[in-house]
């Protein structure tokens, strides 16, 4: 059942990049998964063909699209590998920040660039001690006369190493009371000095997608580079981190969806006992069970997303649906593997790669311990 909110124009998008990815992607993307990241001439080739930012006004390089081509954009990278989650970071979560909350000035400095593939983005949150506790981040940024300088560590950094562009939360005000007032955004650029990359991270999964640690050691920040107002970070954050969370829950479905289709290919062509894998009434039952919660999870979320695009406050919706999908993820790959039999262990097989890249999906952009935090405010628990 098509969602409402995608026309025929997402469709033809769909199709188009589709195309593009069959040429460009699916067949690279092992060599990518062994080399550790996604090439930049990938990044331009997407900027070439108008998959990055289309959201944003013409002026600044895209076509004014809704959130619509997003969730497409999303679902069809998502079906090539879930280690392009770098795209839609860039996208849909970064990007968004510099949109939001930059001057004009700043906006027609990066994001251009943002729409071609010539800047890649990241944001750094995470640190070596602090996680989904925000107000507990340790970086700082003294104020002085030309800017700021900024000392710390950040790790887990999806798009490290590529990132020309990182948008750094850290404290302004160590001191603040609460902790979360002393929080600001500063824009840190690939050559600013005492701004370096640590090493790049060896995960489990998401093996091509580039993850790294990223070192400040009194880098000087100008302060034509902080991003909205000094102390204002956290509201930022808050505000943003709905769609960065709906992003997490839209590759979830999708990557259920591809599992799914693989494993019913699989069972109508592996024979056992003289017939097909899919005529024992387990497998079967296995299947069907799998495509019902699947369904109610994509139902779900198609409704949060038009929602969102309503311009609605859907937090609460928005932490369903990333702790449910992405516990579904976690459970279809287990199956599905399962269903696969000893092949299903075998990297050669897609769906190795898919069990390995699921779980992670479950602890960023906020575990779903705290997404099921939230909810629990929202119904007054708390």
């Amino acid at each position: 059942m098509k969602a409402s909110y995608i026309t025929e124009e997402h469709e033809i998008l769909r199709q188009s990049l589709r195309k593009f990815l069959e040429k460009e992607a699916y067949p690279y993307y092992d060599e990518w998964e062994k080399a550790g990241e996604v090439p930049r001439a990938f990044w331009r080739k997407l900027g070439e063909q108008g998959y990055l930012c289309p959201w944003l006004d013409e002026k600044y390089g895209g076509f004014g699209a809704n959130f619509g081509y997003s969730v497409v954009i999303n679902e069809e990278m998502e079906k090539v590998g879930t280690g392009l989650i770098g795209v839609g970071l860039h996208n849909d979560i970064v990007v968004p920040y510099l949109h939001a909350y930059g001057t004009e000035e700043q906006k027609q400095k990066w994001l251009p660039k943002c729409t071609t593939g010539e800047c890649i983005t990241a944001i750094a949150m995470t640190e070596p001690g602090a996680g989904s506790d925000l107000a507990s981040i340790r970086t700082t940024a003294v104020e002085n006369e030309k800017g700021f300088t900024l000392n710390g560590e950040k790790t887990f950094i999806t798009n490290g190493i590529h990132a020309d562009l990182v948008v750094v939360v850290c404290k302004t005000d160590p001191h603040a009371s609460p902790a979360y007032k002393g929080i600001s955004l500063m824009i840190v650029e690939r050559d600013t000095p005492g701004f370096s990359r640590g090493k790049k991270l060896d995960k489990v999964g998401l093996n091509s997608q580039d993850t790294s640690e990223l070192i400040f050691e009194d880098a000087a920040v100008s302060k034509d580079n902080l991003l909205g107002k000094k102390g204002e970070g956290f509201y930022y954050l808050m505000n943003q981190l709905q769609q960065e969370r709906l992003i997490v829950g839209i590759g979830a479905i999708a990557a259920c969806e591809r599992m799914l289709e693989l494993t019913v290919e699989y069972v109508k062509e592996r024979k056992a006992f003289g017939k097909s894998i899919a005529s024992f009434q387990n497998t079967q039952f296995k299947l069907a069970e799998l495509q019902t919660e699947i369904e109610i999870g994509r139902t779900f979320l198609d409704h949060t997303i038009e929602a969102h695009m309503n311009g609605e406050d859907v937090v609460k919706e928005v932490s369903m649906s990333k702790w449910w999908t992405t516990d579904l993820v976690k459970k279809v790959a287990m199956e599905c593997m399962h269903l696969h039999g000893g092949y299903g262990y075998m990297e050669e097989y897609e769906i190795a790669r898919r069990f390995r890249d699921a779980p992670v999906t479950a602890i960023y952009a906020g575990s779903n311990e705290i997404m099921k935090t939230i909810i629990a405010k929202k119904m007054g628990l708390v």
